[in-house]
C-alpha cells in the first residue's frame, strides 16, 4: 500500500486505494500515513480543518464533499457509527410505510448500551434490545446503492413496546403511532417472536396482536 508523503493531500491518497471503505477509521488512516501517531493526528486535523475529511464521531470519518464518491445514506451509516445494530423503531416503521411522518432521527436497536450520536449527517439514536439472536426478525436490504440491516415491521413494533417500558394494546399503539394498516401475522412468526422476547410487555402485546389478526 502506498503511504502518504508530504506532497500529497490525504484524500488524494485515499481515492487511489481502490479497496478502502467509504467510512474510514483511525486504523484505516493509520495504514496510509507513515510516521508517529502524532504525525497522523496532525495530518487528520489539517484535513478536517480544510474540509477534506468530515468526522462522524471520534475515530470515524468520510471524505469531504469535493472528494466523496457517493451520497452518504443515513440508514447504511447508522450501522457503522455504533454496533452491532440494526434499523428499528420509528425509522423502520417509516421505511416500511407504516407511519406517515418523516423520521428525522435514525433509530436503531443494539446489544450494546443505549447511546445517541449527533453527527454532520444527522442524529442517530441506539436503544439496547437484549434479544438473542439479535438479528431475529431483521432483514438485509439494498436500497439506492446502500446496504443495511432493518427490522421487519412486527420486530420494529416489538422493539418499540420493549423500549417504551409500558404495556401497550395493539389498537392504542397503532393510534399513538398513527399506523393506518398493521402488518399481517403468520403463526410461525408469532411463535418465533414469542420465543425471542421473554419480556412480559412484549408478550402481552404479541398475544393481543395474534387475537386481533385472527378474530
Amino acid at each position: 500500500m502506498t503511504v502518504l508523503d508530504g506532497n500529497k493531500k490525504l484524500p488524494e491518497l485515499i481515492l487511489r486505494q481502490g479497496n478502502l471503505p467509504e467510512v474510514l477509521t483511525d486504523t484505516d488512516l493509520g495504514h496510509l500515513i507513515q510516521g508517529s501517531d502524532d504525525r497522523r493526528y496532525s495530518l487528520i486535523k489539517r484535513s478536517l480543518a480544510r474540509g477534506d475529511l468530515v468526522q462522524i464521531r471520534r475515530g470515524l470519518y468520510v471524505l469531504g464533499d469535493l472528494y466523496r464518491r457517493k451520497t452518504i445514506h443515513a440508514l447504511e451509516l447508522a450501522q457503522k457509527i455504533y454496533g452491532p445494530s440494526y434499523i428499528s423503531f420509528e425509522s423502520a416503521l417509516s421505511y416500511w410505510g407504516l407511519i406517515p411522518e418523516a423520521v428525522h432521527t435514525v433509530t436503531s436497536g443494539s446489544l450494546a448500551r443505549s447511546q445517541d450520536f449527533e453527527t454532520p449527517f444527522g442524529y442517530f439514536a441506539y436503544t439496547r434490545i437484549p434479544v438473542r439472536p439479535l438479528y431475529a426478525g431483521v432483514t438485509r436490504k439494498i436500497d439506492d446503492g446502500a446496504t443495511f440491516l432493518i427490522a421487519q415491521p412486527l420486530r420494529a413494533l416489538a422493539d418499540y413496546v420493549y423500549a417504551s417500558r409500558k404495556i401497550w394494546k395493539v389498537k392504542d399503539l397503532a393510534e399513538s403511532l398513527r399506523i393506518a394498516e398493521l402488518p399481517g401475522l403468520e403463526a410461525e412468526e408469532f411463535e418465533a417472536m414469542s420465543e425471542w422476547f421473554r419480556n412480559h410487555r412484549v408478550r402481552i402485546f404479541l398475544e393481543d396482536y395474534r387475537k386481533m389478526r385472527h378474530s
